[in-house]
């Protein structure tokens, strides 16, 4: 159950692709082969209200959150985290150049005793 949460500015639309960085965050998901193709979730979320640092109109950010099952050692988290952030950060090395833009990614374990769902997606991608 790795779910990504990418909120962004909304002054980014014209300088990303946003469905293009949620297809190479689903990808560099599934290179860190420490998800299920079925499991994975990425969305996006326009921030149209937002106040960054010294306000200047050309400040951008996007926050990435990946909220994942539990059970997983924190060295592969890491190792994990480290390659999605790297393959995030290269999609968007242009917006680096103009010094106005942050992004972040934060990994957080979700406790199995208050997680509930139910995925009928497994059931067709899991081999028999």
């Amino acid at each position: 159950m790795p779910h990504f949460t990418i909120e962004y500015s909304a002054n980014l639309e014209s300088k990303v692709e946003i469905g293009g960085l949620c297809d190479h965050v689903l990808v560099a998901a599934l290179k860190t082969g420490m998800f299920e193709t079925g499991a994975i979730r990425v969305r996006a979320i326009r921030c149209d209200h937002y106040a960054i640092a010294d306000q200047a109109r050309e400040n951008s950010f996007i926050d990435v959150s990946l909220r994942l099952a539990s059970g997983r050692d924190l060295a592969l988290r890491q190792s994990a985290g480290a390659a999605i952030f790297a393959e995030m950060s290269a999609f968007l090395a242009p917006l680096f150049e103009d010094q106005h833009f942050a992004l972040s990614f934060e990994l957080r374990e979700i406790n199995p005793l208050l997680s509930f769902k139910k995925n009928s997606i497994h059931e067709r991608l899991r081999p028999r």
